[in-house]
């Protein structure tokens, strides 16, 4: 079972990020992600927002009571989500 730490790592690396644009994106020290992905410390509810906004994951998915990771289209307009549902079913379908 992978931790919220190690879920924290692997969704930076996976967004390009690093440690210090995670960092000023929430408005904290780089120490203070380092700990969080070291598991050393656990972020606040609004840190962890924040950090659910930044990867695209729902709070559930890094408190890790769902493996399922959901997209947040909200912002988008109609056609931008169709659009986004379209790729998702392609890339479903080269899948099978």
């Amino acid at each position: 079972m992978v931790n919220m730490g190690q879920k924290m790592k692997r969704l930076r690396k996976e967004n390009g990020f690093t440690q210090k644009q995670i960092a000023e994106r929430i408005g904290l020290a780089v120490s203070a992600v380092s700990s969080y992905e070291s598991g050393a410390r656990y972020p606040s509810y609004e840190v962890l927002i924040k950090l659910a906004r930044i990867y695209h994951v729902s709070a559930d998915y890094l408190l890790g009571m769902t493996d399922e990771r959901k997209v947040d289209i909200s912002g988008l307009e109609e056609e931008e989500i169709v659009l986004v549902s379209q790729l998702v079913d392609k890339l479903r379908e080269k899948k099978k």
